[in-house]
């Protein structure tokens, strides 16, 4: 295949975020060319799906069972982010859950409860597919044994219209790791796609070191991301530090959700990792809208991705205002 459409990005994926998560728009920039018919060709055979628009939305850190300073509100953000997604005009087709659905306990029965009562809150998302990776929360006291009796495998892969979507488990060894094991699966399930596959990972915490002294790293992320390094269409999705980020790193862009329950301040201001303080007056602050467009017209060594930032009010979320705000239709 020629070398101008393995650089060429065939893929594009516009973000917006909901304060209460990330609705992402996927759609095709394969144009009409026969190298470009030949990719096609070639990706469906790989995976057997052709590429296709979707939409899906990134969910992360409910915390279910958290209860106290610094959030009083439990479950109520999970269970708006829920209503929101419901209420979206075009229905996502799947939801990403990165980590932390629940809080932990020592008690399995009670920690079990949580399990349930995030499912029952999920229950409720009007989408053909929900599919979700444990936080440290979830699986790192019992090495994902819970996890894996609620909701299946820890780490694992499926295509979706032509997208390739590899679930990594950072968690579950009781630190911040992927494990051999897992890093030679990783490899072994991308070798059978093209250089130019479009790839989403999704994980529960950062693969490259954001802050490694607020446990915000994989300690071999380097491993996994060497991994990705050969392909050209790779979007890492996770969660853990509950703030919107976004990094670019090789051809590889990073992108942290927000969480559900509070937020933690920016690390490049603060010397201490303690979350944010509640405030009632303003139950929604560090919550807001994140858009991202992708221009594919711009100079490679540019970056192709513009963002815009709003941040929502309790009079935006309460009334009907926020909803259309939210549905604000995102340039493609």
């Amino acid at each position: 295949m020629a070398d101008s459409i393995e650089r060429r990005k065939f893929l594009r994926i516009a973000s917006m975020s909901m304060g209460i998560g990330t609705l992402y728009k996927v759609a095709p920039l394969l144009g009409a060319g026969r190298e470009a018919h030949e990719l096609g060709v070639s990706l469906k055979e790989s995976n057997g799906e052709s590429i296709a628009p979707f939409t899906f939305v990134q969910l992360s850190d409910a915390h279910v069972g958290f209860s106290g300073p610094p959030d009083p509100l439990g479950t109520k953000a999970f269970e708006q982010a829920v209503a929101m997604v419901n209420a979206l005009p075009q229905r996502p087709d799947l939801v990403l859950f990165t980590g932390d659905l629940t809080h932990d306990s020592e008690v399995k029965d009670e920690h079990a409860k949580r399990m349930r009562q995030f499912q029952q809150i999920a229950a409720q998302l009007k989408v053909p597919k929900l599919v979700c990776v444990p936080g440290e929360h979830d699986a790192g006291l019992d090495g994902g044994q819970l996890f894996r009796e609620s909701f299946g495998p820890t780490n694992y892969s499926f295509d979706y219209r032509g997208v390739h979507f590899v679930a990594l488990d950072n968690v579950s060894r009781a630190k911040p790791e992927l494990g051999a094991e897992q890093l030679a699966w990783f490899k072994k399930d991308l070798a059978r796609f093209p250089k130019t596959a479009p790839i989403v990972v999704f994980t529960h915490r950062p693969l490259f070191d954001l802050k490694p002294e607020w446990e915000w790293f994989t300690s071999d992320g380097d491993e996994a991301m060497n991994v990705l390094a050969p392909y050209k269409n790779v979007t890492v999705l996770y969660g853990h530090i509950h703030r919107d980020d976004e990094h670019v790193i090789a051809n590889t862009h990073h992108y942290a959700a927000r969480s559900l329950i509070f937020a933690f301040p920016d690390p490049e201001k603060v010397a201490d990792k303690k979350p944010i303080p509640f405030d009632k007056e303003h139950p929604f602050k560090n919550l807001g809208i994140r858009v991202v467009n992708h221009n594919v017209k711009k100079p490679p060594q540019a970056s192709s991705f513009s963002i815009e930032d709003v941040e929502l009010s309790l009079r935006e979320y309460s009334g009907i205002n926020g909803i259309q705000q939210i549905l604000k239709p995102v340039s493609l």
